[in-house]
């Protein structure tokens, strides 16, 4: 499946999700891109330390404004990359990730010039196309998804009654079991940092 047809799926699913939501209040949808960045410390495998790659991808999110402060959002993007390295070992392989992420926003200062706000949410990351090379090569290596809490700070700047631009930053909890050929050989705790820059429209 190609990634656009991946980004497709996040926001058919955003829409589902907000479908049931009452109609009253504000939509903002906001488009840009994320770089994410794995904690320093990722876990063992097979005793040895594991080293998560960093990635930039395309990233998309649409917040309802159930008030002036108080707003739901859900976060999608194209799937991220990143290669895996073992400490004295080297590339041993790469995974793609998807990181759906639900979280209740407090928005500090509504209808200033800049406005800050923060949140707190739920986060699912399900991992696929995990694949060896190297010293792993051949063998069947595989990540299992995750489900883990999310934090996020951000500032909206408005250029008009309708369009914004803004930047946030995030961070999640994501922790996932590592198997090898079908036996866990350890942990990878990611549990990346998250740099956001996007464009906005409010209707």
């Amino acid at each position: 499946m190609k990634m656009g047809k991946y980004l497709q799926l996040t926001l058919v699913s955003t829409a589902v999700l907000f479908s049931g939501a009452a109609m009253a209040g504000d939509w903002i949808v906001r488009g840009g891109v994320h770089h994410i960045e794995p904690s320093s410390d990722n876990g063992q495998a097979a005793g040895m330390d594991l080293d998560i790659g960093s990635n930039t991808r395309p990233s998309v999110s649409l917040t309802w404004m159930a008030s002036d402060r108080v707003g739901v959002e859900v976060l999608g993007a194209v799937p991220f990359r990143h290669k895996i390295d073992l400490e004295g070992v080297g590339n041993v392989g790469s995974t793609r990730h998807l990181p759906p992420t639900v979280s209740v926003q407090y928005h500090f200062l509504p209808g200033a010039m800049i406005q800050p706000y923060a949140s707190v949410g739920l986060n699912y990351t399900r991992f696929f196309h995990t694949r060896t090379t190297g010293a792993l090569s051949g063998s069947r290596l595989k990540l299992e998804d995750s489900w883990g809490l999310a934090g996020q700070v951000g500032v909206d700047v408005p250029l008009s009654e309708r369009w914004l631009v803004g930047a946030d930053v995030r961070h999640m909890d994501i922790d996932s079991d590592v198997k090898l050929d079908g036996a866990k050989v350890g942990k990878a705790n990611i549990d990346p940092w998250a740099y956001g820059l996007y464009v906005g429209y409010r209707f």
